[in-house]
C-alpha cells in the first residue's frame, strides 16, 4: 500500500473538492468513504425508473462571471454540467398568509418584483439589497480573493437575520417574505448570523439553477477529475482510527484493519466524530467538549413522489409554504400538529416537457422523533417505523392537496426518508440537514476553523465555514489553502 501525500475521509462534496484540488496541483490523494456510494448529500437514487435528489435541490452563482462558475471552471466542470435556470421573475414562491410572493432573479428585478406587493416598502427593498451586497462583499473567497486579515467577517457573525430585517422595515409581512426560504439554512431569526443569509440571498438573486436529472452529476465530473490526475477513491472504507506517532497523525485504521498511511489527512465528516477517532492529548478537552455540544440544524423528513406521465405541470420555481403568523418554522414547530410549514418543487429532467415526472416535498423533522428505531438494522426497521413514516407522508401530501387540488391523482408511488435515512446515507451527526448551528449570540463557540492543533490533520465538510454547495466550496478552497498558500490557489482559480 502506497504512502499518500493526503488521506481526505468523507466523499461528499467537500471531500471530492479537496481531492479534487489537491490532486490538480500535483499530490498524490486518497478518499476514503464508509459507504458504498459516494457522493454524501450530492448523491442521487432511482425509483420506479426516475432519479430523485437527496440534497442539493438548487444553488445560485452560477452564470458567467459569477462566484460558483468561476470555482466551477478551475475545477473543471463547469461546461459539462447540464443545468436549467429557475424562472427569473421569481424563482422561490412563498406562500405567507394565504398570498404568493416571488424572489426574483436580478437585484433590480427582485427590488420590482417585490415592490408590486409592497409599493410602500420600495426604499426598504432597496435598503435590503444593499445591505446584502455590502456584507457579502466582506467575505474575500466569496469574491475570490484572498483573506488578507483586512475584512472582519466575524461581525456579521454577531448579528441575526432578525436584528438587519427589523432595522430595514417595520411591516411584518416583508420581514417575513424575505426570510421566506429561511429552510435553506434551518435558520432561526434571533440565532442565525446575518452572513449566512446574506451569501445565500445574495448568489440566488443573481441566478439560481437546477440540476438536470439531479446532482449526481457532479458526483462523477469530480470523481472522473481527481482519477484522470491519479488519485485514489475507495469505497466500504469506514475509519476507525487515526494513528497519532510523534506529534501527527501517522495513519488511518479501517474497521477491516486496514492501514492507510499519509502525510496529511483531512476529514470532511462532523468534527466531533473525527475527534472520537483519536484519544490523543493534543486535542484538548476544552476543544473536543466544545466541538461535541454545539447544537446541531434541525433535520427533515422528505416524500420523493414519481408521477404518471403528463399528470401534473413541471413548476420552474421552489414553492415555500407557511401556514400561520410567521415564516421560522424551528421554533413553532410541533410534530402532534397535522398541518406544518413545507417546501414543494418539482425536478427538470432530460425528456424535456412540459409535464413533472418527480416531485419532493419536505417539512421539518426532529431526531427524537424516529430515535427509537436508530438501533434497528438499515432496511430492516419494523412495521412501527413504516407506518410512521406512510403517517406522516399522507399528511403531508393531503396538505398538497390543498394547494393543489386533486393532486394526489398525479401520484404513481412515493418514497419517504426521515433523519434516520440521512444519518444513514451521509454520516451526519443525528441527522442533521447542515450539521452544525451557528449562533449569533456565541459565535465564536460555533465557528471551527479547518486548522486543528494536530498539524497534519485538516478539517472541511459542512461544519467548516458554510453549508450548501458554495459555502462547502469555499469552505474546501480555505482547507486546502493551508497547504497550498492563499495566494497561489486563488490566484491558479481566477485565471482558471
Amino acid at each position: 500500500m502506497p504512502k499518500y501525500d493526503v488521506v481526505i475521509i468523507g466523499s461528499g462534496l467537500g471531500g471530492l473538492l479537496c481531492g479534487n484540488i489537491l490532486s490538480k496541483e500535483g499530490m498524490n490523494v486518497c478518499i476514503l468513504e464508509k459507504q458504498h456510494q459516494f457522493g454524501g448529500n450530492l448523491q442521487t437514487f432511482t425509483r420506479d425508473g426516475k432519479i430523485f435528489d437527496t440534497g442539493i435541490h438548487y444553488v445560485g452563482g452560477l452564470s458567467e462571471g459569477q462566484n460558483t462558475h468561476q470555482y466551477f471552471k478551475y475545477f473543471g466542470i463547469v461546461d459539462k454540467l447540464n443545468l436549467k435556470r429557475l424562472d427569473k421573475n421569481g424563482f422561490d414562491k412563498i406562500n405567507f398568509e394565504g398570498k404568493t410572493y416571488s424572489h426574483a432573479q436580478g437585484f433590480n428585478n427582485f427590488i420590482e418584483t417585490l415592490a408590486n406587493d409592497f409599493p410602500a416598502e420600495r426604499n426598504a427593498l432597496k435598503e435590503y439589497i444593499k445591505k446584502i451586497r455590502e456584507i457579502s462583499n466582506h467575505f474575500p473567497l466569496y469574491n475570490l480573493r484572498p483573506n488578507l486579515g483586512l475584512d472582519n467577517e466575524l461581525q456579521f457573525f454577531e448579528t441575526s437575520i432578525g436584528d438587519l430585517l427589523n432595522s430595514i422595515t417595520k411591516n411584518k409581512t416583508l420581514q417575513n417574505v424575505l426570510a421566506g426560504n429561511n429552510m435553506l439554512y434551518a435558520g432561526v431569526q434571533d440565532k442565525t448570523p446575518v452572513g449566512i443569509h446574506a451569501l445565500i440571498t445574495n448568489s440566488l438573486i443573481q441566478s439560481a439553477y437546477q440540476f438536470v436529472d439531479g446532482s449526481q452529476q457532479i458526483v462523477d465530473l469530480l470523481i472522473e477529475t481527481i482519477k484522470n490526475n491519479g488519485g485514489t477513491l475507495m469505497n466500504n472504507s469506514e475509519v476507525q482510527t487515526l494513528n497519532v506517532h510523534n506529534g501527527k497523525i501517522e495513519s488511518a485504521i479501517l474497521s477491516n484493519g486496514e492501514v492507510i498511511e499519509a502525510d496529511n489527512f483531512i476529514s470532511t465528516i462532523h468534527p466531533a466524530l473525527t475527534m472520537e477517532m483519536t484519544d490523543t492529548k493534543m486535542l484538548r478537552k476544552s476543544y473536543r467538549t466544545r466541538i461535541s455540544e454545539i447544537d446541531e440544524t434541525i433535520s427533515v423528513f422528505v416524500v420523493y413522489l414519481s408521477l404518471k406521465p403528463n399528470s401534473f405541470k413541471y413548476q420552474n420555481y421552489n414553492y415555500y409554504h407557511f401556514i400561520d403568523e410567521n415564516v421560522w418554522s424551528i421554533p413553532k414547530y410541533n410534530p402532534d400538529k397535522l398541518l406544518q410549514d413545507y417546501l414543494f418543487l418539482t425536478s427538470p429532467t432530460n425528456n424535456s416537457s412540459d409535464y413533472a415526472e418527480t416531485a419532493i416535498a419536505m417539512r421539518h423533522m426532529r431526531y427524537d422523533e424516529v430515535k427509537q428505531w436508530e438501533k434497528s438494522n438499515t432496511g430492516k426497521r419494523d412495521n412501527d417505523y413504516e407506518a410512521f413514516k406512510k403517517q406522516k407522508a399522507e399528511e403531508l401530501i393531503n396538505q398538497i392537496e390543498m394547494q393543489y387540488p386533486n393532486f394526489r391523482t398525479s401520484i404513481n408511488k412515493y418514497y419517504t426518508s426521515t433523519p434516520l435515512t440521512i444519518k444513514d446515507y451521509t454520516g451526519t451527526k443525528n441527522g442533521s440537514m447542515y450539521g452544525i448551528m451557528h449562533d449569533c449570540n456565541n459565535p465564536l463557540k460555533t465557528k471551527i476553523s479547518p486548522k486543528t492543533k494536530i498539524p497534519n490533520l485538516l478539517l472541511s465538510g459542512q461544519n467548516v465555514n458554510i453549508h450548501g454547495l458554495l459555502g462547502v466550496t469555499i469552505g474546501s478552497v480555505l482547507t486546502c489553502t493551508e497547504l497550498l498558500g492563499m495566494e497561489y490557489l486563488l490566484k491558479k482559480i481566477n485565471n482558471a
